[in-house]
């Protein structure tokens, strides 16, 4: 699998079988291993994997494993607002590596990327 931006240490592909391309995320950018996020939501593995595959949730692969940024979860669920702001984005023309970075932003802590996702000022 082709990475983009190769000259920035720490970056992983996205895992997404919608995603064409592979998304550059931040090694600083916390993230759940699916196992964790399946036992947080109460759920089976294969649950989290179609979650991602319908757009509910994304991830990354790292080190040979898939992971979920853990700002997109509030609590026990994720935040809401997710999966509306993924269709939205896709329907805008953005792919799943963009969105990814465009929700993972480094420059915001993580109350403004709920805030960021759930829309609210």
């Amino acid at each position: 699998m082709e990475e983009r931006g190769g000259d920035r240490a720490g970056w992983g592909p996205v895992v997404n079988e919608l995603a064409s391309d592979p998304a550059q995320l931040s090694a600083d950018v916390a993230v759940l291993p699916v196992a964790e996020v399946a036992q947080m939501l109460g759920v089976p593995v294969s649950r989290v994997h179609q979650m991602v595959r319908d757009g509910q949730l994304l991830s990354v692969r790292r080190d040979g494993a898939v992971w979920v940024p853990s700002d997109f979860f509030a609590g026990h669920a994720p935040v809401k607002g997710l999966s509306g702001t993924i269709v939205l984005l896709r329907d805008g023309g953005y792919g799943d590596p963009e969105i990814l970075r465009w929700l993972s932003d480094n420059e915001e802590s993580s109350a403004n990327s709920h805030r960021r996702i759930s829309g609210s000022p």
